[in-house]
């Protein structure tokens, strides 16, 4: 072979293997290699489809299958707190319904460490593993969650396998990622909170933390303003282009958790608009709000709870957002109705008589009481703040000074807890209602006089003075 034939031969090789380098790269851009379903979401003519992949769909649909649930126990027969010690949620089941309940989240989330994942094997009314005091905190967010939340749950509700999938902590949880910043002589800077090929946006240039603004704080979701030109006042059109990229990688995490596209929830027409949006959008919107709630008043308080090594760089516990409950599809396990055949995680227990006083509502103090074993200010109680709120909204100057009390007799480091939970909960109230976390003091629990047993309201009792 002549050298000038070798150089044609060589070139051709060459073009061909670059050919074959730029077809593979275009079509790597094209997403996902065909066939791809095209679903109609709305008129014909205005892009309102959902793209589904057979082969993908085919996978998500094997890993969100909700397991059978155990035959229904008998309600007959002694209760679980009259047989068990330490018994401070779930006490009003009969003991087959009890067990019920615990063999069930046992499976639903440590299958394989068993019961002493919570407890300790040769006392299980001993509080001192920490997962124990989470896991009931943890009974009663999803009994809220199932409650207060129907507008995104509905009927369907949700249990611990919906989150947890058979493991101790669940697969799809967030911590505040860390600083990331190039060397100080570096070129490039600072990243600004984006620039990184990151999971939570699609591997996109967008800022990776689009959950602490909007899932944790309450940050405004907005891209644009509904006004043009107008840059004063109340009215002022100050909506960035980096507000705008947060909102973007917020939607991004959205769309990756339900596996969707944007036209799930939004009209191609007008996307800020939400007179001819689907519905979807509206249970979206409580979506949000929700995961914002669980974060600041279930997850975060526990935070103190919490070992070293179960929190991120930053200090926080883990937290949910849409991923954590979806994995993938649009309603968590395919829409399966786990939570009916467990009534008991539908809705916190209410006695028909609880036998508690009217909660003590003034300008500047405040007492509200418990029921047994519970940390949740149920009925009037939970209007306890009414008047000292009010009063914290007017003079923005005071602070207010939670103190929690407990029984004097039984186990001291479990009454200690609880008394703790209860104070968090009237805390997180306050928080609820705007009044800021700065001005917000928690004292140690305290113990009751000394002659009070557990079934005194008195010993279960939260106070709070402003001044």
């Amino acid at each position: 072979m002549s050298r000038i034939s070798s150089l044609k031969f060589s070139l051709r090789g060459l073009m061909a293997g670059l050919g074959a380098g730029l077809l593979a790269m275009s079509l790597a851009g094209c997403g996902e290699r065909p066939p791809i379903e095209t679903k109609q979401l709305g008129y014909r003519g205005t892009g309102m489809e959902q793209n589904v992949n057979p082969r993908l769909e085919a996978v998500k649909q094997a890993a969100n299958q909700a397991p059978a649930s155990s035959e229904a126990a008998s309600p007959d027969g002694p209760k679980a707190s009259e047989v068990y010690q330490n018994v401070k949620i779930l006490g009003h089941l009969s003991v087959a319904e009890f067990s019920r309940n615990m063999a069930a989240i046992t499976a639903w989330v440590s299958p394989q460490e068993g019961c002493t994942y919570c407890h300790v094997a040769n006392n299980f009314a001993d509080d001192s593993k920490y997962t124990k005091i989470v896991a009931r905190r943890m009974i009663e967010m999803t009994q809220h969650v199932n409650q207060d939340w129907q507008k995104h749950v509905a009927a369907t509700g949700v249990t611990c396998y919906t989150c947890h999938r058979g493991n101790p902590v669940p697969a799809n949880v967030w911590y505040k990622p860390a600083d990331r910043k190039y060397t100080e002589n570096s070129l490039m800077g600072d990243l600004a909170g984006q620039n990184y090929a990151s999971k939570s946006v699609g591997l996109s240039s967008l800022p990776f933390d689009p959950f602490t603004p909007y899932l944790l704080e309450d940050k405004p979701i907005r891209v644009n303003g509904d006004e043009a030109l107008r840059f004063t006042g109340a009215a002022a059109n100050n909506k960035s282009t980096k507000q705008a990229e947060h909102t973007y990688a917020l939607m991004m995490h959205m769309s990756q958790g339900l596996g969707v596209n944007c036209v799930t929830c939004h009209n191609t027409r007008n996307w800020q608009e939400w007179t001819n949006n689907p519905p979807q959008r509206v249970t979206a919107w409580y979506g949000i709000r929700m995961a914002r709630d669980l974060n600041n008043a279930y997850m975060v308080p526990l935070t103190e709870t919490f070992p070293a090594n179960r929190k991120g760089v930053h200090g926080d516990v883990a937290k949910v957002n849409c991923l954590t409950c979806h994995q993938g599809v649009q309603k968590p396990l395919y829409g399966a109705a786990m939570a009916k055949n467990y009534p008991e995680l539908l809705a916190p227990y209410k006695a028909a008589n609880d036998g508690l006083p009217a909660p003590l509502a003034e300008a500047m103090r405040s007492v509200m009481y418990f029921a047994v074993g519970s940390v949740t200010l149920e009925g009037e109680q939970a209007k306890g703040l009414t008047q000292l709120v009010a009063s914290m909204t007017a003079d923005q100057g005071i602070t207010a000074t939670i103190s929690g009390y407990h029984s004097a007799s039984g186990e001291l480091a479990s009454n200690q807890e609880l008394a703790k939970q209860r104070a968090f909960t009237v805390r997180d109230s306050l928080l609820a209602a705007g009044v800021a976390p700065g001005r917000v003091v928690l004292e140690k629990p305290l113990q009751a006089e000394a002659n009070l047993a557990v079934e005194d309201p008195a010993a279960r009792r939260v106070e709070v003075s402003v001044k």
